[in-house]
C-alpha cells in the first residue's frame, strides 16, 4: 500500500504527461491495481488534489437527493416553517455536512455549500429566485 502511495506522490510531484504516466501498478503475480485520480470510500469522495472539490460536489448532491425524497414534507403548507426547518436540518443539512471537518475548505466550497442550501430553503418557502 505505502508503494502505491508513493507512486502517485511521485508522479504528481514531477507531473508527467500522460503518456509516461502510469495507469496500474502490479502488486503480485496475479494481481493488478488501477490508479485512478478519485475514487468513493465510506461515502467520502477522495482524490489525488490536495483540495475538497470533489468531496464537497459529492456531499452537495446526496443532499440534494435527500432534500427531494423529502420535498412532499417539506413544502407542506400543512406543516409549519418551524418543523420544516428541524427535519431540513436534521434529514438533508447532516446528510450534506457529513465528513465535512476532514476537508481543507477554501472560500469557492463554502460558497457552493451556501449556495445549494439557500436553494433549498427557498423551494421549501415557496420563494423564488
Amino acid at each position: 500500500m505505502y508503494k502505491v502511495m508513493e507512486d502517485i506522490y511521485l508522479y504528481r510531484l514531477h507531473d508527467y504527461s500522460n503518456r509516461y504516466r502510469r495507469t496500474s501498478v502490479d502488486i503480485d503475480v496475479n494481481a493488478n491495481l488501477e490508479l485512478v485520480d478519485k475514487f468513493c470510500y465510506l461515502g467520502n469522495m477522495l482524490s489525488t488534489d490536495e483540495d475538497a472539490d470533489a468531496a464537497v460536489e459529492n456531499r452537495i448532491q446526496i443532499g440534494t437527493n435527500k432534500f427531494r425524497q423529502l420535498v412532499p414534507l417539506l413544502t407542506k403548507k400543512d406543516i409549519s416553517l418551524k418543523v420544516s426547518g428541524r427535519l431540513y436540518s436534521g434529514c438533508v443539512r447532516s446528510n450534506m455536512l457529513h465528513g465535512s471537518e476532514t476537508w481543507p475548505v477554501r472560500k469557492e466550497n463554502k460558497v457552493a455549500l451556501q449556495s445549494a442550501e439557500m436553494r433549498m430553503v427557498r423551494w421549501m418557502c415557496g420563494m423564488k429566485l
